[in-house]
């Protein structure tokens, strides 16, 4: 039986790189809307499989942003920091 031949690689590598917080923010504002609604409703922090349900219908998995947020946290700005304080992370 003969193997498939190995096809190279058709898509470009990632050539850039960012460090710190994005201006604008837009996905750490969703992210931080969402653990807000979650945590006035249950009081305390989402579990990984957590999806919640915003008031413009959308949805978003809070429980997996929290976990990124948190492995990727030296990357955050002291504004997002304070802001996940205030919320009752205790890790910000």
């Amino acid at each position: 039986m003969k193997k498939a031949p190995v096809r190279a690689r058709t898509t470009t590598a990632k050539t850039t790189t960012t460090s710190g917080p994005r201006a604008g923010g837009t996905a750490f504002q969703k992210g931080l809307k969402a653990l807000q609604h979650y945590v006035e409703r249950e009081g305390g922090m989402p579990g990984r499989g957590v999806v919640e349900r915003l008031p413009d219908g959308t949805e978003h998995r809070t429980g997996i942003w929290i976990g990124n947020v948190r492995a990727r946290r030296d990357r955050l700005g002291p504004d997002q920091l304070a802001a996940l304080a205030e919320l009752g992370v205790e890790w910000a």
